[in-house]
């Protein structure tokens, strides 16, 4: 019988599907793990991150499209650059989330 994954390890999950050049919301890293009320525990999981360079927690970000002021591996600034090499472009500060949103349905 196969052990059941943890929150954080479902979370990483769903992080590692976001696709190159996109991002998603805590909100919506949260719905797609099991539960839309864990926005939160999705923060807690990213700034945990134990292997940032396969778990690219840098393309998730606020509803509104802003980066984290506390992230954690190179601070706000390195998340931008992060996802800007990546060609997601902002606007006013905020990711353009009507193109650079991934729209993953949950099942």
């Amino acid at each position: 019988m196969e052990k059941e994954k943890g929150t954080f390890e479902r979370i990483y999950d769903v992080v590692c599907e976001i696709p190159y050049g996109k991002v998603a919301t805590y909100g919506q890293i949260a719905e797609l793990a099991g539960n839309k009320r864990w926005a939160r525990v999705v923060g807690y999981a990213l700034h945990a991150n134990p292997d940032p360079d396969h778990i690219p927690c840098y393309r998730v970000v606020n509803r509104m499209g802003e980066t984290s002021r506390a992230f954690a591996f190179g601070g706000k600034d390195r998340q931008i650059e992060l996802l800007e090499a990546e060609g997601v472009m902002f606007v006013q500060g905020r990711v353009d989330m009507d193109r650079f949103q991934w729209r993953k349905i949950a099942f």
